[in-house]
């Protein structure tokens, strides 16, 4: 299951984003948003869980959890993005 996780520390990167949700199961691959001119995090990633009640549970213990700083974590299932279609006749 694609997740997509909002509110994240600014520096935040794939490794702490995969090491928070390691604690609920394997965690196929995690990227966080970056900036591109500052190469910072923009606050939002997202992951792959292969295990879809893994990926449940990671998302109802963490969705709304406080973090340092006072952020509050968004958690849901990603949606898939309609891929690139080639021009229309």
């Amino acid at each position: 299951m694609k997740l997509f996780v909002a509110g994240l520390p600014y520096d935040f990167d794939d490794i702490d984003l995969k090491e928070m949700f390691e604690l609920y199961g394997e965690v196929k691959s995690a990227k966080v948003a970056l900036d591109r001119e500052t190469r910072k995090s923009r606050g939002f990633g997202f992951l792959e869980m292969p295990r879809d009640a893994e990926a449940r549970e990671a998302m109802l213990a963490l969705n709304g959890a406080n973090l340092v700083g006072g952020k509050q974590l968004s958690v849901k299932e990603a949606e898939d993005q309609p891929k690139p279609g080639f021009g229309r006749g």
